[in-house]
């Protein structure tokens, strides 16, 4: 069901498998729960729109940022009532972490870690590195069979939110959460604070915005239909070499 992938042609045009089946049900799942969660949380930090470091936070402390409170159609439910987006948040938390922990087990297992997401040699040179930012600014993809292989930028940006970022969210949620502080009260300590693990809470969420705003922006110039059925189906069509 989720074997090696086929090994690519000698010539290009043709259709290769690309994607797990592992890495697409967590694709879709997770953009469904980033969903939910982004949405959900906005509706929770509507009932006090504001940042601070530290341990506290209250109407009457400095914080660091204060907003508007952010428009119906941007959450979960589309008004406000906290108790709902709170119902939300904390049905969708718990799927997404452990469809997190499942993906990282499973990706050590089918080797997706090593084969895909490490770096080779040479690759983090800056001479290298400069070459995909220079070839990815001028909207020139990788063609023929390297478009299999993720490239630097891709492979920097996938191990920076799986490793990084979403275990972040998922930590600093943890730490906000009263029931956790009584059973692992170090996280307080190691975030500086209930408010300091909001904040950071708040500004990985963006983050992930950030990232997928940008994915779907890469998807849609490097050819949308083939993108999109090699997350579905597995199935890829192999761009042409260049002349």
């Amino acid at each position: 069901m989720d074997n090696p992938p086929d090994n690519p042609p000698d010539r290009t045009g043709a259709i290769v498998r690309r994607h797990r089946l592992s890495t697409r049900l967590w694709h879709w799942l997770n953009a469904l729960l980033l969903y939910v969660l982004f949405t959900s949380g906005l509706g929770i930090f509507n009932a006090h729109p504001r940042l601070y470091w530290g341990h506290y936070g209250a109407n009457f402390d400095h914080p660091w940022l204060t907003l508007d409170r952010f428009g119906g159609w941007l959450t979960l439910p589309a008004h406000y009532n906290l108790a709902l987006s709170r119902h939300w948040h904390l049905t969708a938390a718990p799927i997404f972490a452990f469809a997190l922990l499942a993906y990282m087990v499973w990706s050590l297992f089918n080797r997706h870690i090593a084969r895909d997401l490490a770096f080779r040699r040479g690759e983090l040179s800056p001479r290298h590195v400069w070459r995909d930012i220079y070839n990815h600014a001028r909207l020139r993809f990788p063609t023929g069979q390297a478009a299999l292989r993720y490239n630097v930028l891709q492979k920097a940006s996938y191990v920076g939110v799986i490793f990084l970022l979403l275990p972040l969210v998922i930590l600093t949620g943890l730490t906000m959460s009263p029931g956790m502080n009584a059973a692992w009260p170090w996280l307080v300590d190691l975030f500086g604070g209930r408010q300091t693990a909001r904040s950071i809470h708040f500004l990985a969420a963006f983050a992930l915005v950030a990232f997928f705003l940008v994915h779907i922006l890469m998807v849609l110039l490097a050819g949308p239909l083939n993108e999109v059925r090699s997350m579905i189906t597995g199935r890829y069509r192999l761009p042409k070499e260049r002349p």
